[in-house]
């Protein structure tokens, strides 16, 4: 008899196993949010309405608020640190692609991160006052900046470690 019990419990822990978390197909990610007056950095501490330049904006699981990024370069450390969650559910940056004449980005416009292209390594000073990689939706946008302000293109993949952390 205690052989057979030992069995049916290891049958409904292994059926359970198969049947997985039980809570249906994967949830669509968050919506990226608009930048508010209480929006600040998780990094610098400040409101991100004070920077210029694109911003970013991150969703871990089981967190309804963002967590933001008055720069692009932040976002990368985020996800490149090994002490930040890797729960992340979502990222989205501002699209440069639909940047005014004066250059500042849409703040309504935002782009999933790991489907923009980014122009690295250029001259354009961003939110922080350095050096930042520019987010665009499309590739003919992010060669034409690169040409005007230097740098090249590359995918969120390809952003190397080294230009994310380099002063």
């Amino acid at each position: 008899m205690r052989r057979l019990r030992l069995a049916l419990a290891l049958a409904t822990v292994l059926l359970a196993a198969a049947c997985g978390s039980g809570s249906g197909p994967e949830a669509p990610p968050p919506p990226p949010q608009a930048v508010t007056a209480e929006s600040v950095g998780h990094y610098c501490g400040m409101t991100l309405n004070e920077h210029n330049g694109p911003k970013g904006q991150l969703f871990l699981t089981g967190r309804a608020a963002p967590v933001w990024f008055s720069s692009i370069k932040q976002v990368f450390a985020y996800t490149l640190l090994p002490e930040e969650p890797k729960t992340i559910s979502a990222i989205y940056v501002n699209d440069m692609s639909t940047a005014g004449p004066d250059g500042a980005p849409d703040p309504a416009a935002w782009i999933d991160a790991r489907q923009a292209v980014y122009v690295i390594e250029g001259r354009f000073i961003g939110g922080m006052g350095a050096e930042d990689a520019m987010p665009f939706s499309q590739r003919a946008d992010a060669e034409s900046f690169a040409q005007t302000h230097g740098g090249r293109v590359v995918s969120f993949a390809d952003v190397p470690e080294a230009y994310v952390f380099a002063q």
